[in-house]
């Protein structure tokens, strides 16, 4: 039996869904989640760049290299595990250290640092703690956290507790905590590391949406403004229905160009906003001490951010319809308006034909008399030998009425044959 060919791209695309496994980790341990977000858009993003950034820190530990157009890599660095993975618009970097904190400047050399193809997005520090003591739990989170934004929460069945302000500190961190239930395995703790870093930089993703749409706000409300004054009018009868039509076309190409602008970050941010709800949501969240868990945080403050992006890019469509609308409604009124004067166009065009029609009638006429007026004379002339036999006079008078009759007959012989050609 011949073999089935596989699709091209059947083992990438498998292997792609296993490519970025969870983390094993012990505690206590530290976990620090950089985020690094080109400038350019993700469609102009020289992704090869990334790759080299991380090349040049693999080679300040002498470690090994991953192949080329890789989008993902773990490795060790020296006393660190290092996690690289290359998203669509940014690419991040996870060093794992054992034991307790280690300053920034170990793991992210500040010259390499300054060489980066991009800006920090996220820079979180996570520190996992074993045990879950509940007074030391409690002397931690008034150390380090502001109790006002601080969110604390068991997680997967009690087995890890996580809490976290998601401020950024002096340093330019965010910092987490995560007590770990000593019977907790290493993978289940890596998983709950790996979740609060998406969490963290997925909402920091999606708050650029944000950004956008505040940049955004007053161009629309100008637009706004312009728009609802061109359609209040347009039904006053001084209205000059071609201009405001130009100006509205020029709203809505404005409208079109808002659209280009913010389409893909507004795209995104609801696509991450997304993740953000689903990964807190696998965490399967329980209530400590009674303080606010980390989905009641991003209800009362990451949601409000979400819905505003949602209702500007609802407003642009909304502007976008209506531009459209009105332009039909002028379309329609300036052809009603051209479609009048197109019929006193043809009504004065019919009259002009009439008055033509009538004075080529007459020319007609006149024709018939000056073409018999010539041939009475032609056939005086053809005559002129028999002149001492006949009266001259009494010739073209006799030749008059029978010539008049033929070029009439001759000319509306014509005109039919040319009536006859034209249907």
């Amino acid at each position: 039996m011949p073999k089935l060919a596989d699709h091209p791209l059947r083992y990438p695309m498998s292997n792609e869904l296993h490519a970025r496994p969870f983390p094993r980790l012990d505690g206590p341990c530290v976990a620090q989640f950089l985020a690094i977000k080109p400038t350019a858009d993700a469609a102009a993003r020289d992704k090869s760049k990334d790759l080299a950034h991380l090349i040049a820190l693999l080679d300040r530990f002498g470690a090994s290299h991953p192949s080329p157009g890789a989008t993902h890599y773990f490795g060790t660095l020296g006393k660190h595990d290092l996690k690289w993975e290359q998203h669509r618009e940014f690419v991040t970097y996870t060093f794992f250290s054992k034991g307790e904190y280690v300053p920034a400047e170990s793991v992210f050399p500040k010259d390499w640092l300054s060489d980066a193809p991009g800006s920090c997005m996220t820079w979180a520090v996570i520190e996992v703690f074993s045990g879950i003591d509940e007074d030391h739990v409690l002397q931690v989170l008034d150390q380090r956290f502001e109790s006002e934004s601080l969110a604390t929460s068991f997680v997967l069945d009690r087995s890890a507790l996580i809490a976290g302000d998601f401020r950024i500190n002096a340093k330019g961190q965010t910092n987490f905590v995560v007590f770990a239930d000593k019977t907790t395995g290493p993978q289940r703790i890596g998983r709950i590391v790996q979740r609060v870093c998406e969490i963290e930089i997925y909402k920091s993703m999606a708050m650029l949406g944000l950004a956008r749409a505040y940049k955004l706000s007053p161009e629309l409300g100008i637009l706004d403004r312009d728009l609802t004054r061109l359609v209040g009018n347009l039904g006053g009868a001084e209205t000059e229905a071609e201009a405001t039509l130009v100006k509205l076309l020029n709203i809505s190409a404005k409208l079109e160009a808002l659209v280009a602008q913010a389409s893909f970050r507004f795209s995104a941010t609801s696509a991450y906003s997304s993740i953000v709800t689903q990964r807190i949501e696998v965490l399967r969240e329980e209530r400590f001490h009674g303080r606010q868990t980390i989905y009641e945080f991003m209800m009362r403050r990451f949601d409000p951010a979400i819905r505003t992006v949602a209702a500007t890019d609802a407003q642009i469509s909304a502007l976008s319809g209506r531009a459209m609308r009105a332009a039909d409604l002028l379309r329609t009124r300036v052809e009603v308006e051209r479609s009048a004067q197109n019929q006193f166009l043809l009504e004065s065009m019919d009259a002009r034909a009439g008055l033509q029609l009538r004075l080529q009638q007459t020319v007609e006429g006149l024709s018939v008399v000056a073409i018999s007026y010539y041939a009475v004379n032609l056939l005086t002339y053809l005559l002129a030998p028999l002149a001492p036999f006949i009266d001259k006079p009494l010739v073209k008078a006799g030749l008059v009425i029978p010539v008049l009759a033929l070029s009439f007959l001759m000319l509306r012989r014509i005109k039919s044959k040319h009536s006859a050609h034209k249907d």
